[in-house]
């Protein structure tokens, strides 16, 4: 396997999420790319065999299991694969469902991609898993924005979203991570997506993802589209939107994420970041 390694979602190597690629993997086996994923140490690596309809088969990794959808690692894997074939629309096959990607090149060069996810829907968080997790956090149900209710939200992956009424309570992060990673595994949760509102379309991320061995992951992408979903299923942004989703900067590895959420109910939810080669 030759194994690259990308940061997503910014462009400077420094910021954003890193992610392993390997543009082809066929003939590995769910061990040996588990042993990969291990060896890189990114919270994600993806691995791909190319089909022979000219669709790709997409795995995602955590250093710790496998994991159903990765936002982060699929943009850096267009942008790996926009570097070797050119720029263009991909069809991904997950674990999740059927995903698109296109790639495009800006004006100075820099390479984005733009994932649609597949079809978004929440569901309600159980009243004791609020209280579980709110207990987990250190955060009381005093510390949440009551405008954006908690709910599990999924286009991909599923994540709780809780938001957070301060900047102040968002930067303050600290829970212990084995008993965050059992409540996670107990809901099938991929990561917990905590957020803070700075204006109407404008947000702050933070990730925690203990099931990947993660304290606190810098961009989620799966995540970002999940929340697109959720403000429109809940109707709590006009539509169409433009959102921008700053994550990472707590924790020194800034990332901006690009969220596009059409008007029309159902349909995938778009993801545009950067990624470049570290």
């Amino acid at each position: 396997m030759e194994i690259s390694r990308y940061v997503a979602f910014s462009s400077d190597p420094s910021g954003g999420n890193p992610a392993g690629v390997v543009l082809d993997a066929t003939g590995v086996d769910d061990k040996e790319m588990l042993a990969a994923a291990a060896e890189v140490g990114y919270s994600e690596s993806a691995f791909v065999v190319p089909a022979d309809d000219g669709t790709l088969d997409v795995r995602y990794f955590s250093p710790l299991a496998e994991v159903p959808f990765c936002g982060h690692a699929t943009i850096a894997t267009a942008v790996a694969h926009a570097e070797r074939h050119g720029t263009g629309r991909l069809s991904l096959r997950t674990k999740a469902g059927p995903v698109t990607v296109t790639t495009d090149r800006t004006a100075d060069g820099t390479l984005t991609a733009t994932l649609v996810s597949v079809a978004p829907h929440t569901e309600p968080l159980a009243d004791a898993d609020l209280a579980e997790l709110l207990a987990i956090l250190g955060w009381s149900a005093a510390d949440l924005d009551p405008a954006l209710p908690p709910r599990v939200a999924f286009a991909g992956a599923r994540h709780p979203i809780l938001a957070a009424a301060t900047r102040e309570r968002l930067a303050d992060l600290d829970y212990p991570m084995e008993t965050l990673a059992a409540l996670m595994a107990r809901e099938n949760w991929t990561t917990v997506d905590l957020l803070w509102r700075e204006s109407p379309t404008v947000f702050h991320a933070r990730n925690p993802f203990p099931p990947g061995g993660v304290v606190d992951d810098p961009a989620t992408g799966a995540a970002a589209a999940a929340f697109g979903g959720y403000l429109r299923e809940l109707e709590l942004v006009a539509t169409p939107a433009t959102l921008t989703i700053h994550q990472g900067v707590d924790m020194g590895r800034p990332s901006t994420i690009t969220v596009t959420v059409p008007a029309e109910p159902g349909t995938g939810i778009g993801v545009t970041g950067t990624a470049v080669r570290i």
